[in-house]
């Protein structure tokens, strides 16, 4: 189950976004995944406050994170003298060329304090690189992809824990760890991921098709 990772230095703290939080959180076992990684993980301060918004809608991101911070798995942390030229660098300008808050925020941090940036948005991958050539940018699946991670859940809790990322918080995939991931969930789990390629699920479909016929 080996993907190349962003993760070479465990000493490099990891400031994950809103996104990241998002999908961790949808796994089901946040905290085990956590536990696993070497590094440090941090959120910038916009991330629950964004996440906070969703509280009129039902949704306990918020919560699930105040657990993580809680139980000291979690550091909040703010921009600082450091960090915020980064931040005003990607949130001034036209929107074409300029991010939200959170995934600012997150580059930012991590740009001032030579961090790993979690992000899962493709605009703001392609902008933190273009920016910021030296920052080390991941994503949610390197981090599930992580061998700490895949040693302490198994195969088949990292199969589900995937899949909940995908199917309850509709985790972005990028073209390069499409594969990794249709070989650990499989096609049929595949099918049902709405944030996968429409290619997966209409083959599926077409397999199918073709066993009725």
């Amino acid at each position: 189950m080996g993907l190349p990772t962003c993760f070479t230095d465990p000493a490099a703290l990891i400031a994950a976004d809103t996104s990241t939080v998002i999908n961790l959180n949808a796994t089901g076992c946040a905290s085990e995944i956590v536990r696993a990684i070497p590094n440090k993980l941090v959120v910038v301060d916009v991330v629950p406050a964004e996440l906070d918004e969703g509280r009129r809608r039902g949704r306990q991101d918020a919560d699930l994170l105040d657990e993580l911070v809680a139980a000291a798995l979690v550091e909040v942390v703010k921009l600082d003298e450091i960090c915020t030229p980064h931040f005003e660098k990607l949130v001034v300008g036209s929107a074409a060329l300029t991010l939200d808050d959170g995934e600012a925020a997150t580059i930012a941090f991590a740009v001032g304090h030579k961090g790993i940036a979690v992000i899962d948005e493709r605009k703001a991958t392609r902008i933190a690189a273009e920016s910021f050539t030296k920052l080390r940018i991941g994503c949610t699946v390197d981090i599930l992809a992580h061998p700490k991670v895949q040693q302490a859940l198994g195969k088949k809790e990292l199969e589900d824990a995937v899949f909940n990322a995908l199917y309850h918080g509709r985790m972005r995939v990028f073209p390069q760890h499409v594969k990794w991931v249709i070989g650990l969930i499989g096609t049929d789990r595949a099918a049902e991921c709405i944030s996968l390629p429409s290619s997966i699920r209409q083959a599926k479909a077409k397999l199918k098709e073709a066993g009725r016929k």
